[in-house]
């Protein structure tokens, strides 16, 4: 790392989990049927924009983007758009043969809004984590193949991005990909519990215990043709970077509220 420091920032509390004898689980709207249990740590937190990051070693990267979408908060405005736009900005970070967007646009708010968990999934993720075990990375990658397809290596991506203005009071942090251990994942069901009755699911995924050796890094002051591509998995390299939303110290009292917009998405190399 370039530098321990966002400007304004020595350290942030990262909501690592402990170490359980039992298996954790956490929900995508009612927390409080969580199980997570929860060891906060205060970790330094480097600036992202001064560090010579790359997607396949440190799992992050920062990209200039500029979308055509208008209205992150119009679902169908999003769906029109922004899945042709996630692709072709993969394809050209990624180096990969095809990319397949997996999920509609995920809203988030921080919690000064009052909007975090109005909407389906919609609290910022508060605890260090990984979406998906290897094991469930594997067999999405899988089960969204293209037909006769021979693979040679697959990956998983977030793209992040807020559209809410600067300085984000809830931001995102990072940890270096390469500054995780095996050890440190927990696996963990993550559950999806939707409004309206309907049927809840889950797959597995991992929790963060807290490792002295991680590096965390964030980008401060995000603007909207701005965007976090950071990685979940990865076939070849076996190096997902966790993410967590964290209070950023160095955010004034009347910064806005955090709006943010996640895509999800697999990206294929072909043998």
């Amino acid at each position: 790392m370039t530098k321990e420091v966002i400007e304004g920032i020595e350290r942030a509390e990262i909501a690592y989990a402990a170490k359980t004898d039992f298996r954790q689980r956490y929900y995508a709207n009612d927390h409080h049927r969580d199980t997570v249990v929860v060891a906060p740590k205060r970790m330094p937190i480097a600036n992202g924009r001064e560090m010579s990051l790359d997607l396949d070693r440190e799992g992050a990267i920062l990209v200039q983007h500029h979308s055509m979408v208008e209205d992150f908060e119009n679902r169908e405005e999003v769906a029109a758009k922004h899945p042709t736009e996630i692709v072709a900005l993969l394809l050209e970070h990624t180096g990969a043969d095809e990319v397949l967007v997996t999920s509609p646009g995920i809203l988030r708010f921080s919690e000064k809004s009052g909007r975090a968990g109005s909407s389906d999934n919609s609290n910022p993720a508060r605890f260090a984590h990984v979406d998906t075990s290897r094991e469930t990375a594997r067999s999405f990658a899988e089960a969204s193949l293209p037909e006769g397809r021979k693979l040679a290596r697959y990956a998983h991506y977030n793209v992040w991005r807020a559209f809410s203005g600067a300085p984000q009071d809830v931001g995102l942090a990072i940890c270096d990909a390469g500054s995780v251990d095996e050890a440190d994942l927990l696996t963990a069901d993550a559950i999806f519990d939707p409004p309206g009755g309907a049927p809840e699911w889950g797959f597995d995924s991992y929790l963060l215990a807290h490792n002295p050796a991680h590096r965390w890094f964030a980008f401060p002051d995000m603007t909207r043709d701005e965007a976090i591509i950071f990685k979940t998995s990865d076939s070849q390299f076996h190096n997902p970077a966790p993410h967590v939303a964290f209070d950023n110290p160095a955010a004034p009292p009347d910064a806005p509220p955090r709006a943010s917009i996640e895509m999800r998405a697999v990206a294929y190399w072909y043998a």
